[in-house]
């Protein structure tokens, strides 16, 4: 049972993981990290409950990783939108220099 929460969460995470290699979007780019985060969210709760020793800590760290990914998502499109307005796109390719 705990190979398939697993087997899921690989999954999740490798499809993260190309979206923010691959991907020139930025919005796409914050999509794969935030799908990242919850492929490692699947693992905390599942070694939580199928563990050796099974208890809530699991479940506590996802709460807060989930906490620290709403701050992140907000910050992130903050930036974005101030990206955007100042150079008119959103692809990362174009953001190779701090200053315009």
């Amino acid at each position: 049972m705990l190979s398939s929460y697993l087997m899921v969460a690989a999954i999740l995470f490798c499809i993260g993981l190309y979206g923010a290699l691959v991907k020139k979007n930025a919005v796409i780019v914050l999509l794969s990290i935030e799908l990242m985060l919850n492929a490692v969210n699947l693992n905390l709760v599942a070694f939580s409950k199928y563990g050796v020793v099974p208890s809530l800590t699991g479940q506590i760290f996802t709460l807060f990783t989930i906490a620290v990914a709403a701050a992140e998502v907000a910050v992130g499109i903050a930036i974005l939108i101030a990206l955007f307005r100042a150079r008119g796109t959103v692809n990362v390719d174009e953001y190779d220099e701090m200053r315009r």
